[in-house]
């Protein structure tokens, strides 16, 4: 019973609001929904890998994380966010729509252009794809380490099971982020290949939200909740 309802919290888990917008920040960059499926997987890996340590640690060495410490994995989360929004913004501006003027004989005119990826290496190399989400996932794992924590100690009377618990967990995050990381892509490379205006649109909220939400993030834990002030 325990175990079962690791891989559904495991899969809602993937859903948090902050989760999607990390990684839709990273998706909206690419144009083939098999890419942004290895996205999301690798993301899902980052985030299990973080929990299984912290929680080897815990479970095994009765480690406690402080509420200073949790508050910083939270912010790192924030600071995260702003990165990948202004990077996903730049990369909008880099590519945004612009005119070339030609002229032929004595015949001027001029059309759009837009300089994005080229087709010719568009196949997917996995490991260095997965890095920069890999590496998102594990700070989001530091982020939701002590609440998670909580609850397997409450709810588990042995370190294997607690174990067996996070990795069945992670097991539903990974499945839940490579799914919602597939739709995702979906959207973005009709949008891409056929309506490149709506594409640029799209990730221009995907950047400004990511963004925005970082900003509140920081600003909320650093001063609300006092974590520059203490």
């Amino acid at each position: 019973m325990t175990l079962g309802l690791g891989l559904v919290l495991g899969l809602r888990h993937a859903f948090d609001s902050d989760h999607l917008i990390a990684v839709s920040s990273i998706v909206a960059r690419e144009r083939s929904p098999w890419r942004s499926l290895w996205v999301g997987l690798f993301w899902g890996l980052g985030h299990t890998l973080t929990l299984l340590v912290i929680g080897t640690l815990v479970l095994e060495l009765d480690l406690r994380i402080s509420p200073p410490m949790e508050l910083s994995f939270e912010c790192a989360v924030g600071v995260v966010l702003i990165g990948l929004g202004l990077s996903t913004l730049y990369d909008c501006r880099r590519k945004q729509v612009h005119v070339h003027p030609h002229e032929h004989g004595s015949a001027a005119h001029v059309h759009f252009h837009a300089h994005a990826e080229s087709r010719a290496h568009g196949h997917a190399h996995p490991l260095r794809l997965g890095a920069k989400p890999f590496l998102v996932g594990m700070v989001h794992g530091l982020a939701g380490s002590a609440a998670l924590m909580l609850l397997v100690l409450s709810t588990v009377p042995s370190t294997t099971l607690g174990l067996m618990y996070l990795t069945i967990f992670g097991c539903g995050s990974i499945l839940g982020m490579g799914a919602v990381s597939l739709l995702m892509g979906v959207v973005f490379s009709f949008a891409t290949n056929r309506l490149h205006e709506v594409s640029r649109t799209l990730r221009l909220i995907v950047g400004s939200v990511s963004a925005a939400c970082g900003v509140w993030i920081v600003i909320d834990i650093g001063f609300v909740r006092g974590l520059f002030l203490g």
